[in-house]
């Protein structure tokens, strides 16, 4: 039975919201869910990069909201990179882990207040279930990694998701111009 791509994606965020409480809330469960929780979100995001944001980009008129929404992950991946090397135990973990919370729940908020809603009307059922199967497959396979792992492809699609030309960078000037856009 194939799944709408819009209510896989919504379930990862109230499952990431669940975390984030837990983590808040839990200090003893942070050594072992932080990098379940840093895992999980770089797969969603790798997933929602290289399948859904070309969708709702080029096929549910969501352009601009793909961009801003793109631009909102650099700056995750970022913080969570981060998040993952903070010892569980300190105040500057509590510290990033809020600048995460932050971050993220204003992007989950922003992205189910436009870019799926866009998808709803743009998109018919039967290619929001095709998405949906492509987004399964390919969080699958970025389950594990960090953000950190991202390859030159990935990059890419990054960067035309977010409107920014690649022209012939190589993968370190491609990421520094990347984490250029993750600061607006």
């Amino acid at each position: 039975m194939s799944q709408d791509v819009i209510d896989l994606i919504m379930q990862d965020h109230r499952e990431v919201e669940r975390m984030f409480e837990q983590l808040k809330t839990q200090p003893d469960s942070r050594a072992g869910l932080t990098p379940v929780l840093v895992t999980l979100l770089a797969a969603h995001s790798r997933a929602e990069e290289a399948e859904v944001y070309p969708a709702a980009r080029d096929e549910a008129g969501a352009a601009e909201d793909v961009e801003h929404s793109q631009e909102e992950h650099l700056l995750a991946d970022r913080l969570l990179a981060e998040l993952s090397e903070c010892d569980p135990t300190s105040s500057a973990y509590d510290a990033k882990l809020a600048e995460v919370v932050d971050a993220v729940t204003h992007h989950v908020q922003e992205e189910e207040s436009t870019v799926l809603p866009d998808m709803r009307t743009g998109l018919d059922e039967t290619r929001r279930a095709a998405l949906g199967e492509a987004f399964l497959r390919s969080r699958q396979s970025h389950l594990g990694d960090m953000p950190q792992d991202i390859t030159m492809e990935e990059m890419r699609q990054q960067a035309a998701n977010a409107d920014i030309p690649v022209g012939d960078r190589d993968k370190q000037a491609l990421e520094s111009e990347l984490d250029k856009h993750a600061d607006k």
